[in-house]
């Protein structure tokens, strides 16, 4: 008898939706079909499938311990979310008996089916980040007699949902800032930044609308702007290591001493970037909207506004309730315009964009720290918040001085 080869071995899953992506969510039913294409045929042990979960970080520190000796410190940390096993052929692999519940497999194409049930509890959302990552996927492995087994490999997307219709998601985000500059005896009038937005939450595609008054009283011309950032952060055995890098940015026109600048809805666009996971005991993925003064020769004048990026878009206007849009519309002096009734429509969201992939490094233009940054922050474990905000251009005096009135223009 001339024995087979094998001449493809893959898995394929059954999509839910049609981008032909396989994306799936908690409680969702994960169905495909190995499949074995032979020439010849060929005696089969067992055909073995394997789904697996891991959320993982990792990452190494080098320490000093002595005038001539270095030691490396591994920090690692694993969650399981998933691991199911099943045999669509034969049985459990038993080497003394290699000629038992031998199954034979002719030439031509052979599809066995498989299906699992993802548990209900909530699932960390795929991710590829620096130090860690959230990763779903199912092996096949085909042993035969006195062969190496043959093994395939193939990840699917598992989303956890966010809904951006809730009340938390759908409150506006505002905050006001001011800061006065001043070296040695000369002091300069302040600078003031205010800054609104619709709303908390929102899905990729969407654009944010900003609204915001800047008043410059300075000496200096000062230019506007505004940046979406992404912060990764990892957890592992007591420590925390911190990635931030800038999603989009916006800039807006330089403004002279003297003179204020109004944005009546700016826009800045969401590019497809991976949703927040906020419920991940080792990993998180948040974001923050910064709207600051870039001020040439001091600290920049920065406001930072939390964001939670959803996979659920907002539903039609008419289904909020009055009571949100009567946050939309509270009173502030320096917002005299209603927000619009109709958002942009976003289109769906059925693709990770992986980090280093696209619009993270496309829209890095402008940073408000003067240059593009990554940095690593390390400190002691504690619980994190639910939703972090981070501001990395605190305020900032070198003298208590008073405002002088007749370097600020009369409102």
């Amino acid at each position: 008898m001339v024995l087979g080869k094998v001449k493809s071995f893959f898995v394929s899953y059954d999509c839910l939706n049609d981008s032909n992506v396989p994306v799936f969510a908690s409680g969702d039913c994960v169905s495909g079909r190995v499949v074995v294409e032979v020439t010849g045929d060929i005696r089969v042990k067992s055909l073995h499938i394997h789904a697996k979960g891991l959320a993982k970080v990792r990452w190494t520190e080098s320490r000093n311990a002595g005038s001539n000796t270095a030691y490396t410190q591994n920090y690692t940390e694993e969650v399981e979310y998933l691991n199911y096993r099943d045999i669509l052929i034969g049985h459990d692999r038993d080497d003394d008996n290699p000629d038992e519940g031998i199954t034979v497999l002719q030439t031509g194409r052979h599809e066995y089916p498989f299906s699992l049930e993802l548990p209900q509890i909530p699932l960390a959302t795929s991710f590829e980040g620096k130090h860690g990552s959230v990763r779903y996927w199912l092996k096949a492995e085909l042993h035969r007699p006195w062969l190496l087994p043959m093994k395939v490999k193939k990840e699917f997307t598992v989303f956890e949902h966010i809904d951006i219709n809730t009340p938390l998601l759908l409150s506006p985000q505002a905050g006001t800032k001011e800061k006065t500059l001043c070296c040695w005896f000369c002091t300069s009038g302040p600078i003031s930044l205010s800054a609104k937005i619709e709303r908390k939450g929102y899905t990729p595609g969407e654009s944010i609308q900003i609204f915001a008054e800047i008043e410059n009283c300075s000496s200096r011309v000062v230019v506007p702007k505004a940046a979406i950032y992404q912060t990764q952060t990892f957890y592992a055995k007591g420590k925390v290591k911190e990635i931030k890098q800038l999603v989009a940015n916006l800039r807006g026109d330089a403004l002279p001493s003297g003179k204020t600048d109004t944005w009546n809805g700016k826009m800045l666009k969401i590019p497809p970037v991976s949703p927040s996971i906020l419920d991940c005991s080792i990993i998180r993925v948040e974001y923050s909207l910064m709207v600051y003064v870039d001020i040439p020769r001091a600290i920049n004048l920065s406001l930072s506004l939390p964001l939670v990026i959803g996979t659920i878009p907002l539903h039609p206007f008419g289904s909020r309730t009055s009571s949100i849009s009567s946050q939309c519309s509270m009173t502030m002096n320096w917002l005299g315009i209603t927000l619009p009734e109709r958002p942009e429509a976003p289109p769906s969201y059925s693709e990770v964009v992986r980090e280093g992939q696209g619009p993270i490094e496309s829209a890095v233009q402008e940073d408000p720290e003067g240059v593009l940054y990554s940095y690593i922050q390390e400190f002691r474990l504690q619980p994190p918040p639910l939703y972090s905000e981070i501001d990395p251009n605190p305020e900032h005096s070198c003298c208590p001085v008073e405002q002088r009135p007749d370097l600020c223009p009369s409102r």
